[in-house]
């Protein structure tokens, strides 16, 4: 079967599933998703099905996204497998240089490659300090890089047990205007723009949320600061490297 054929059979089957479930999303923005061509598509990561998501906002565009994960999880048999067949692209974290390659082949082929800059779930659900590689990608071809955040979908499934299979949950998805790097800019100040371009995306997708928690063991899913029991940034941040370092992995 081919990697497209693939792709899109596992797309028929999770919209089945969320039709089932009876997901309310809420797309914005979808036009900014280049209809053709390459771009790299820069994701917020707060839960496992974050790929999921995106990718429904990018379908309704007719487009595939070939999206950067962690090695370990081409190591897991079935989701693996199907990880594989579809072309996306694993990522060892203390060598990166190869998965660096195949993003640019990918985009030489005018593909869309999904990357969160985040690298791991942000606990706190706010964002974390990106790493380069989104904005590297895009400055090294001089292709869109389109910003989108997703909300909502870490109440699906998540870091520490958090699950969920109340249906009707809604999904908010909002993409942002494609940037471009400015002649002279680095690639660091191309990602500190990324992101604060989706701290303010992130910021209008919690704000326009449709629900609230329904008492306090419901709070979990909300910021620190706005009312919810996620921890802070920083308390977030010592969680996530103990997890990483539990796995017997890295942030570097």
């Amino acid at each position: 079967m081919s990697p497209d054929r693939t792709y899109r059979t596992a797309v028929r089957l999770f919209a089945t599933g969320f039709r089932v479930m009876g997901y309310r999303f809420d797309v914005r923005g979808a036009e900014h998703v280049p209809a053709h061509g390459p771009a790299v598509i820069a994701g917020n990561h707060i839960g496992f099905l974050d790929f999921t998501f995106i990718g429904h906002a990018a379908r309704t565009r007719g487009r595939i996204i070939r999206f950067m994960a962690k090695r370990s999880v081409f190591g897991l048999p079935l989701v693996g497998r199907f990880m594989r067949a579809m072309h996306h692209i694993p990522v060892d974290r203390m060598h990166g240089a190869s998965a660096y390659r195949r993003g640019l082949q990918l985009l030489d082929a005018g593909e869309l490659v999904g990357v969160f800059p985040e690298a791991t779930i942000s606990r706190s659900w706010l964002l974390k300090p990106f790493r380069r590689g989104a904005a590297a990608l895009a400055a090294n071809r001089d292709v869109p890089l389109v910003p989108v955040v997703v909300w909502g979908g870490h109440r699906v499934l998540t870091v520490d047990g958090h699950w969920s299979l109340r249906r009707r949950v809604p999904i908010t998805i909002i993409v942002g205007e494609p940037l471009h790097a400015r002649g002279g800019e680095s690639v660091d100040e191309l990602s500190r723009r990324l992101h604060g371009r989706m701290e303010q995306l992130l910021t209008e997708a919690i704000d326009s949320y449709p629900e609230a928690p329904r008492d306090d063991a419901d709070r979990w899913w909300l910021p620190h600061d706005r009312g919810g029991s996620a921890p802070d940034p920083q308390t977030a941040a010592v969680l996530d490297r103990d997890a990483v370092a539990r796995i017997g992995d890295t942030f570097e």
